[in-house]
This record gives C-alpha cells, structure tokens and sequence, in this order.
C-alpha cells in the first residue's frame, strides 16, 4: 500500500529536483546561458515561488504557512523588482530560453498537485516543496548562474539573493520540522501582518 505522505513528499522533490537537474544539464550540454537568459531564468525562478505562495495564501489555514508564504511573497517579489530594475538599467531585454520553459512546466505540474490537496496534506506538501525548491534553486544560482553570469551588476544581484534564499530554506525547514513532529494545524483566524 503506498503511503500519501511519502508519495507527496517524493513526487514534488522530484518535480522540484528535475527542474533544477535539468538546468545543470542544459548548463553543460548546451552553450553557454547569456546573461539575459540568465535574468529571465531568475525572474522566472522568483516568479514560480510567488505563484506557490499564492496558492498557499488561498489554500491554507495554518498560520505558520500563511506566513511563510506572505514571507516568499513579499520577499520573492522584491527581488524581482530589483532584477528587471537592473534589466532597464542595462538596456537588457531578459530572454526566454529553454531552462526557464522548463521551470514553467514544472511549475505547472506542482501547482496541479498542490490544488490537488487540502488541510494538512497540502500545508505539508506545500512546505516540503518549498525546502526542496530552495535548495534546489540555491545550487543552482550557486554553481551555475553565478559562475556564468559576465555582467558584474547582474553577479552581484544573483549573490546578494543568496543569503536571502538560504534564510527561505531554514525558515521552510524549521516549518517542515513541525509538520513532521506531528504538529497539530494552527487556525489563522485573528493572524495580524
């Protein structure tokens, strides 16, 4: 019999991990990213975290969830802001490309699967995903946006995020730590901003 929750937990890592593998594969087979397909894979990267946010926001009752996900709303956002601010600066026209196409997809499966879930099922799959979300993305910016990136403006954004994505990671982590305690589900009912 397959258990749900290790079926939840595996199934997204695995949508979240084979995003990111793919982009080191492409990294490495394909030639070199430029530096607007670099800024349109960040912003896309960005922009799929604030889509799970939202659906976190809608979808769950959990304080602890609802939080975290204005969290990576809010912050996600913000950095959006900055990389197509720096874009205009530069005259730089992000450019899609096959790595954030396939982020997209990806994106795309995930969001089905968590709309799939409710109550607890989905605050943890939400969570569990975002743990292996950012340390998927935190590698990757790592290894091998950071090291492609020529323009020295644009390095410098993508490694001012990193610390912002490892605190993401530590505050999914403390969150996933709960939910496998077996953390009874907090209401958000009277929750202030």
């Amino acid at each position: 019999m397959l258990n749900t929750q290790s079926f939840t937990k595996h199934s997204l890592s695995a949508l979240a991990l084979a995003t990111f593998f793919t982009l080191g594969a492409q990294a490495q087979d394909a030639p070199a990213l430029t530096d607007p397909q670099i800024a349109h894979i960040a912003v896309t990267a960005n922009q799929i975290d604030v889509n799970y946010a939202a659906i976190a926001k809608e979808k769950s009752k959990n304080k602890d969830v609802i939080h975290f996900a204005e969290t990576m709303a809010a912050d996600h956002n913000g950095i959006i802001k900055k990389a197509t601010d720096l874009a205009k600066k530069l005259g730089v026209t992000p450019e899609d490309n096959a790595t954030s196409k396939s982020l997209k997809e990806q994106e795309a499966k995930t969001s089905k699967y968590l709309r799939s879930l409710n109550g607890a099922a989905f605050d943890k799959a939400y969570i569990d995903n975002e743990v292996t979300y950012h340390k998927a993305v935190i590698g990757t910016v790592k290894n091998t946006l950071v090291p492609s990136t020529k323009n020295a403006e644009l390095k410098a954004l993508l490694v001012s995020v990193e610390p912002v994505l490892a605190t993401h990671l530590e505050h999914a982590e403390m969150v996933a730590k709960e939910f496998n305690k077996g953390a009874t589900v907090k209401p958000a009912a009277g929750m202030t901003k």
